[in-house]
């Protein structure tokens, strides 16, 4: 991807110092607290959702951007013929410790989503989590959606979130999320600042790691990328699925079965190979 980033990290009292950037979206304290500060998900709408899709749609199916197995791991409990990739490897180590802990054994690949080269094709591709949105170069998005393409069977369905990303934090830090890691009783905090950019749709955003002890920080870790994320009007994202070969494209309102409007800050968008 040609996100910018940067990295740094630093022990109570110290200067945060700029750390190598890999080439990927979430590591460090990013991967290692994904879970912790998302929560209980089990009520989230778009579980049902993507389950029900594949049922309509039909097995194998593809978590694109499947983390730290939020979906995949549910479905693969369920008995279903569900597979993983995703850029980050830290994000699959942790999916793989966990499916070892539930006695699951997963198929995971390291690939990005617009250079996919699976030995598999599928009959349900899905993207949750708008993870689409992290691939920002323009060239590389369309590339994405014919991988996508390519990896699907004859009729089988490509289904991904797509977010409104306009709203920002006016250039202040915002606490996202704070909780206490169970094994070390420390706090864990997240701060955000996000700029976004109407004339290129770019977001931008800098994340910042704080773990706690007794009320003091002791140990900070930031995270700037610009850009991060690209946002995509219902009519934009609709043609990008129309050039990559996809037909009977269309979109619904959030996790819900009714046809998306150009006011909806999340939807979902269809399509189907021929």
């Amino acid at each position: 991807m040609n996100s910018q980033g940067a990295a740094y990290a630093a022990g109570a009292g110290e200067e945060p110092q700029l750390m190598r950037e890999p080439d990927y979206e979430y590591r460090g304290l990013i991967a290692a607290s994904w879970d912790l500060l998302r929560g209980d998900t089990t009520g989230w709408p778009d579980r049902p959702f993507y389950r029900k899709i594949i049922a309509a749609g039909g097995e194998p199916a593809l978590d694109v951007g499947c983390g730290t197995g939020r979906l995949l791991l549910d479905y693969l409990s369920q008995g279903l013929d569900v597979e993983g990739v995703d850029v980050s490897p830290e994000m699959l180590e942790i999916c793989s410790r966990k499916a070892e802990e539930m006695g699951l054994q997963p198929t995971l690949y390291q690939q990005a989503v617009e250079s996919l080269d699976l030995p598999r094709t599928y009959r349900t591709i899905f993207i949750p989590s708008s993870s689409f949105q992290l691939v920002i170069d323009p060239a590389e998005a369309e590339a994405a959606l014919e991988r996508c393409h390519q990896h699907l069977e004859k009729g089988g369905t490509l289904v991904m979130s797509i977010m409104d990303i306009s709203d920002d934090t006016g250039g202040e830090w915002v606490l996202i999320a704070e909780k206490e890691r169970a094994d070390d009783g420390l706090l864990v905090r997240r701060w955000l600042k996000s700029r976004y950019d109407p004339a290129t749709c770019l977001e931008h955003t800098e994340d910042r790691y704080e773990l706690m002890r007794d009320g003091q920080v002791v140990e900070t870790e930031m995270h700037a990328r610009s850009p991060a994320t690209r946002g995509y009007t219902l009519d934009e994202i609709s043609k990008m699925l129309e050039q990559a070969g996809f037909q009977d494209v269309h979109a619904t309102s959030g996790f819900t079965e009714e046809a998306a409007t150009p006011e909806d800050s999340i939807f979902c968008i269809f399509g189907t190979r021929r």
